[in-house]
């Protein structure tokens, strides 16, 4: 029974330091941006660490933990994007935001437990691939199906077509830099996987 409850008591710090680490990630990701012009983030790292070691549900809860974050961004104006979302429609934009981050975490971590029979290597490589593909995947697919008309817009202005500004505007660089990003990290996660398994 000590034992059951001091597991439990580890995974729920481990947890809290997971979800602390997202939120500072996420925010020094808005700072980064601001300079250089370009969306560099790590923040789905813990989030595809998180779900390895619990699982999906941690996984989820994490990536809702981002979303969480890009929402409060978005309501106090620090996300530009996210904010004309928010005042174009709160609710959708509260859903889109938490959805989006608890889903590619969950997808991360269910991958991950999927391809149990495979090495270490290959099923984190596929969890912190998974991540941001589901991320901007899910992002997309909600702009086209409750924001078309700021889509249009958006589209409008940069004077491209809807399907080049999905493919520039919002997945573009930020997309390819986040998802680089996990793949070069990837490496880092599975030792740090394998050193808290031990």
């Amino acid at each position: 029974m000590a034992m059951n409850t001091q597991a439990k008591t580890r995974k729920m710090v481990q947890m809290a330091l997971l979800a602390a680490i997202v939120v500072v990630l996420q925010l020094l990701s808005y700072t980064i941006s601001a300079h250089l012009q370009v969306g560099l983030t790590l923040v789905l790292i813990p989030v595809v660490l998180g779900g390895a070691l619990f699982g999906p549900k941690e996984g989820a809860i994490l990536g809702g933990a981002f979303g969480a974050v890009v929402l409060i961004c978005s309501i106090a104006g620090v996300d530009a994007g996210g904010s004309i979302l928010w005042n174009v429609n709160p609710f959708l934009t509260a859903v889109v935001c938490i959805f989006k981050g608890a889903v590619a975490g969950f997808a991360s971590a269910l991958v991950y437990r999927a391809l149990s029979k495979a090495n270490d290597f290959v099923r984190t490589m596929a969890a912190a691939v998974v991540c941001p593909v589901v991320n901007t995947g899910l992002f997309c697919l909600c702009m086209v199906l409750f924001f078309t008309d700021t889509l249009s817009a958006w589209a409008l202005a940069d004077g491209t077509s809807v399907l080049t500004y999905i493919m520039v505007g919002l997945v573009g660089i930020n997309f390819l830099i986040e998802f680089g990003l996990n793949l070069v990290l990837g490496p880092a996660i599975k030792t740090i996987l394998t050193e808290i398994k031990k």
